[in-house]
């Protein structure tokens, strides 16, 4: 039994949560493979809206085990707080979800290093969440990180004052002011509250589980054109967020790996800074935004819009190894009179079809229109009540992406999702 994946294929936010969650029943285990706190899956039904960041999305339904993988990083004060708010609504996460051992922890200190590290960069700065994620994986990949395995060795204490210890030296090196102790108590009891859940190997929990004939979901946070290896580098995340990276970050073979889902929005939007081509400005950006309410479920911040971009979308399909696709937000195109897609990209006169390795370069995207829909896709719930427009959007996007789209998500809730095969 393969393990199936699901990921993002912009820039994040294109609806990761709310789709593991509506393919959720049809899986036993639900395992979340990289990121941190950083990510933010929106899950809404029956009327109320729930954000998670470190819990997998798969938590609200009850014949599901919920694993955070070694490849995470976890913010036990952060996870502390959401178990407490998932608890409030009823949902039992002591019995359902799993740690992996090998997770890296992040510390207070790694929090105050990634702002002070932001504020030094000023206008360079790259749009961190401020989570501490960045200086979490330096220490993992500089072999000095704290585990989750580690809160039970009789030395913790002391591995915890020397990590400190040299963030503190840090610290002082950037001439930033700060108060560690305001948080680190809160750090510690919320350390002490980790030790009431199941921690596991990952690489042995899912080789177990798919021995035993369960069936393995693993979910992606942030998006592929923020990998750290083949994003929009330097202003990407500090993990690999592509399906190559389920692998390392759960302990799987890539023979292991079955269906890849790659989500992506009917247009394009990142958080931060960063090139971004086909970015709108000015009133058109603006009404966009509003229309998809593009603030960040993490940080609040407003997104930046764009139309859809095939040039990153091919290229994102290719690296993933993309057997499914899925289209979010189709709704939020409804008012449009005219609908407009990146088929390739000018750079110094010369047409380019593939992605650039310097996307901060002067590039013109070039479009093709497509008339808009002018229907309110919100109340659809079969494909066959699609309007005509939109059907022909769809069969010219999977012709051009040599990929299915199999399901189209119009509009928040777990309800308005469209299988379309």
């Amino acid at each position: 039994m393969p393990v199936d994946v699901l990921l993002g294929l912009q820039w994040g936010d294109e609806g990761k949560g709310k789709i593991v969650d509506v393919f959720t029943p049809q899986y036993d285990v639900v395992a979340r493979f990289q990121g941190g706190p950083n990510a933010g899956h929106t899950i809404e039904f029956k009327g109320n809206k729930h954000v998670l960041h470190l819990i997998p999305s798969g938590i609200f339904h009850g014949n599901s085990l919920c694993l955070i993988g070694s490849g995470v990083v976890i913010d036990p004060l952060i996870l502390l707080r959401e178990i407490e708010k998932l608890d409030t609504v009823g949902i039992d996460v002591l019995s359902r979800l799993r740690i992996a051992r090998r997770a890296n922890l992040i510390l207070p200190t790694h929090r105050l290093l990634d702002a002070a590290s932001e504020a030094r960069k000023g206008e360079n700065k790259i749009g961190s969440t401020l989570k501490g994620i960045g200086p979490t994986y330096q220490d993992k990949i500089g072999r000095s990180g704290l585990r989750v395995g580690d809160i039970n060795l009789p030395d913790f204490k002391e591995r915890y004052k020397e990590a400190k210890a040299r963030h503190c030296a840090l610290l002082n090196n950037y001439d930033y002011n700060y108060n560690l102790e305001a948080v680190e108590e809160g750090f510690f009891e919320a350390i002490e509250s980790l030790k009431r859940f199941k921690w596991v190997d990952s690489c042995h929990f899912i080789h177990r589980a798919l021995g035993m004939g369960m069936k393995v979901l693993a979910e992606g946070a942030q998006g592929t054109m923020l990998d750290i290896d083949f994003g929009s580098y330097p202003y990407v995340t500090s993990s690999n967020t592509v399906a190559a990276g389920a692998c390392t970050g759960l302990g799987i073979a890539p023979r292991e790996v079955g269906n890849v889902y790659g989500i992506f929005k009917a247009y394009c939007t990142r958080v931060g800074s960063g090139p971004f081509p086909t970015e709108l400005f000015g009133e058109e950006g603006e009404r966009l935004r509003e229309a998809g309410h593009e603030f960040g479920a993490t940080t609040g911040r407003p997104r930046r819009c764009g139309w859809l971009d095939l040039v990153a979308l091919k290229f994102a399909i290719r690296i993933n190894g993309v057997t499914d696709l899925i289209m979010t937000k189709a709704d939020v195109l409804d008012y449009m009179d005219t609908i407009k897609v990146c088929t390739h990209y000018l750079l110094e006169g010369e047409e380019h079809k593939e992605l650039p390795y310097e996307l901060d370069a002067p590039i013109k995207p070039q479009f093709v229109e497509f008339p808009g829909w002018k229907t309110d896709l919100t109340e659809v719930r079969k494909r066959d009540q699609l309007p005509k427009p939109i059907m022909d959007y769809i069969k010219w996007l999977e012709e051009e992406l040599a990929t299915p789209i199999t399901f189209l998500s119009v509009g928040p809730d777990r309800e308005q999702t469209l299988e379309m095969t």
